[in-house]
């Protein structure tokens, strides 16, 4: 699977690229997703989806993944272009907690710094994808359909 980054941004009201993100959105928190934004999207997109990962976490599995998921969300209309605090519509995908919908940042106590990766992905075809798929499974079914990407970095560490 390759990407390439596109000339689609992605911002949030929360925080700016490589900012702290603020305690209310982290397991330590209130623990709800932040408002995201998006423009710049291809002209011919159909649907979204929106990933958020720590490729800090010292966590590889017997399939070669790594890092930890924190939100997976897709099936989101052409027509959207921003999220809304603690958005709970289209589908949720399966983080790496074990459930479904954001669980936000929550490093190990003394593990420093992590950077969290909330990326976008415009999709040239409008899918239709089942509830609860995780991050690598998502990227597997949509890999074909993306017509652009970016990212927002965000940092935490536990207190």
């Amino acid at each position: 699977m390759g990407f390439a980054l596109s000339d689609m941004t992605l911002s949030s009201s929360a925080f700016g690229p490589n900012g702290s993100i603020p305690k209310k959105h982290t397991g330590e928190g209130e623990d709800v997703s932040p408002a995201l934004s998006w423009s710049n999207a291809p002209s011919d997109t159909k649907g979204f989806a929106v990933i958020c990962h720590d490729p800090d976490a010292p966590l590889v599995t017997p399939m070669g993944t790594y890092g930890f998921v924190h939100w997976v969300l897709y099936n989101i209309p052409g027509d959207v272009a921003a999220l809304a605090e603690g958005s709970a519509e289209f589908t949720q995908g399966k983080n790496d907690f074990g459930k479904t919908g954001y669980n936000g940042p929550m490093p190990p106590n003394g593990h420093g710094l992590h950077q969290y990766y909330f990326w976008v992905l415009s999709l040239k075809d409008a899918v239709q994808l089942d509830p609860g798929l995780t991050m690598w499974e998502l990227l597997k079914q949509i890999e074909p359909k993306v017509n652009g990407m970016n990212r927002l970095v965000g940092t935490y560490q536990r207190d």
